[in-house]
């Protein structure tokens, strides 16, 4: 079955910088437009970045400028560059894939920012 595994978040301080990956596999990944989305305690669960299979980028108003994602089909991988990191940022992030069929979801790794 179709695998989303998540990796790279942690405790970082705020200014700091991170950077996720989300590695998929048993799926056809040129084909499917990816995303990362992410939840917060006692929030719902929220957009961040996604990447269409034409390497076109939109990012939610709140990390524009700061977060960067990106993909590579050769292996698999799309990955979320997370600078100027702030506390309003922590939250557990997921990948998530999607095409006109299907949608999946990863675990998710947990991102925290604080001193």
């Amino acid at each position: 079955q179709v695998q989303l595994v998540e990796s790279g978040g942690g405790l970082v301080h705020p200014g700091g910088s991170l950077s996720l990956s989300c590695a998929a596999s048993r799926l056809r990944f040129s084909d499917y437009e990816m995303g990362w989305y992410r939840q917060a305690p006692g929030k719902s669960r929220e957009l961040v970045a996604t990447i269409t299979s034409g390497d076109s980028a939109s990012y939610a108003s709140s990390v524009k400028g700061r977060f960067v994602i990106f993909r590579d089909n050769a292996v698999n991988t799309v990955s979320l560059q997370m600078n100027s990191l702030k506390p309003d940022d922590t939250a557990v992030y997921y990948c998530k894939a999607e095409n006109f069929d299907h949608t999946y979801w990863g675990q998710g790794t947990q991102v925290t920012v604080s001193l």
